[in-house]
């Protein structure tokens, strides 16, 4: 099953990710990524692939469990 990861340090709080996932992603009061899950069903992998991309500092993947 993929996982969800963030580099909390790289991560600069544009939110692209939660436009495009606002149900995997969140952006805390700091302005960093929030993972609201890790393991994700392949029906959601393309959508959050896509989500993951979108970050422009490259902040976000997926991996293999």
């Amino acid at each position: 099953m993929p996982v969800l990861k963030a580099d909390f340090g790289a991560c600069q709080g544009y939110a692209n990710c939660v436009a495009g996932a606002p149900d995997a992603y969140d952006i805390d009061d700091d302005g960093t990524v929030v993972l609201l899950k890790e393991r994700i069903g392949a029906e959601d992998l393309p959508r959050l692939q896509e989500a993951a991309r979108s970050c422009p500092v490259s902040a976000l993947t997926i991996e293999d469990a």
